[in-house]
């Protein structure tokens, strides 16, 4: 791993460990301002859809009093609210939850519905089996078989006080020297609100790493980000692939497979920011006092 010695990351202790050699998938991309959605709504709200190994990421731009329903959901999913200008109400098992400004809300099993309270941007992370979303992924050819370098890993355990809607601002959660973003998690998932980026990154302060079994989700909420990504070589030459640096503007997501060495680059004039979504959670940011926003309320394993 390349972080700076005042990268919080650079105590983690997966930081050095070694790379692999088998076959690795290619990173995929998805521009939601440069492709039709998958659905819009009888409102005129529009949702792209993108999927990961283990997770399915539904975009929705949202007018305002849009009603995004839900029936039969076997597990909880989450909802994350991208921008300061954001707000939404949550209703399941006869509760109500409201949300503004940035922020996740959870939505636990069986019924339920998000309601668009202003023209808003939506974000629901569902798990593959959810019902209705994997397949209708725009990049769900892709994932037909699983790809052999991410791990599937089951659900962490249930939350200590049991199913139910849940809401986490992030506007008032100060910054940190000690912790990296925001992170909360929940048993299928791990959203990190990453501060705010002014301007573009400084080139020579990157960050290039890797992951060995898990992908990344970044997903570009407000500016434009080069995304740098690097696959290692195996023994067969016909796998190896030149360097990647897509550059991509915002609402936009990178899917970045295990163990390519990536970095993701602000190059907007403005602000840039990113929210990273793993799935599972992240054990090596768990494994951190003080790093999960709602540890107490989702044990780890």
């Amino acid at each position: 791993m390349a972080y700076a010695s005042t990268d919080p990351r650079s105590q983690l202790a997966t930081a050095e460990r070694p790379v692999g050699d088998e076959g690795i998938a290619a990173p995929e991309f998805a521009d939601f301002t440069a492709t039709e959605p998958t659905e819009v709504s009888d409102l005129g709200s529009r949702t792209w859809i993108v999927r990961a190994q283990n997770v399915v990421l539904a975009y929705t731009d949202a007018v305002a009093g849009e009603v995004l329903r839900r029936t039969g959901d076997p597990d909880e999913y989450v909802v994350v609210l991208p921008h300061e200008t954001s707000a939404a109400r949550a209703r399941a098992g006869g509760a109500e939850v409201e949300l503004s400004g940035q922020g996740v809300m959870v939505v636990p099993p069986g019924e339920s519905e998000v309601v668009a309270e202003a023209a808003t941007h939506l974000v629901r992370l569902f798990r593959p089996d959810a019902p209705g979303v994997a397949e209708r992924a725009v990049n769900a050819a892709s994932y037909a078989e699983p790809h052999p370098r991410v791990a599937i890993e089951d659900r962490w355990p249930a939350p200590v006080d049991g199913d139910r809607l849940r809401v986490y601002p992030v506007g008032g959660i100060e910054r940190s020297p000690d912790r990296f973003g925001r992170i909360f998690r929940t048993r299928s998932f791990m959203v990190n609100f990453l501060y705010p980026h002014q301007g573009p990154r400084d080139p020579e302060k990157l960050s290039p790493h890797h992951h060995d079994d898990f992908e990344q989700v970044s997903l570009a909420v407000r500016g434009e980000f080069t995304h740098h990504i690097r696959t290692p070589w195996t023994t067969a030459r016909s796998r190896w692939r030149e360097d990647v640096h897509e550059t991509l503007p915002s609402p936009s997501v990178a899917v970045i497979p295990p163990p390519t060495v990536h970095t993701s680059e602000a190059v907007g004039s403005g602000q840039n920011q990113l929210l990273d979504i793993f799935a599972p959670p992240r054990r090596d940011f768990s494994a951190k006092p003080g790093w999960v926003i709602n540890a107490d309320e989702y044990p780890a394993p």
